[in-house]
């Protein structure tokens, strides 16, 4: 095999490199993007739930002041 034709094969292999290198870039990209809209969807998710739970805890704590009144005045 003389010269060019290696450099020509070599150049083959590294294009075919690049090209498997750019659709791996691509997918990952995707899958990065795909997982912080995922993210943001979850931690939305999380503050609504911290808030109700803060809410059920607040009408939890309300009974029961209402409880230790209603035991007090009976």
């Amino acid at each position: 095999m003389n010269s060019l034709s290696r450099t020509s094969a070599d150049l083959d292999r590294l294009q075919a490199g690049m090209e498997t290198m750019l659709q791996r870039l691509r997918a990952l990209e995707e899958e990065n993007r795909s997982l912080k809209a995922r993210q943001e969807t979850l931690v939305s998710e999380r503050a609504g739930l911290v808030q109700r739970n803060e809410e059920a805890r607040s009408r939890v704590e309300a009974m029961i002041e209402r409880l230790k009144a209603l035991e007090s005045a009976g």
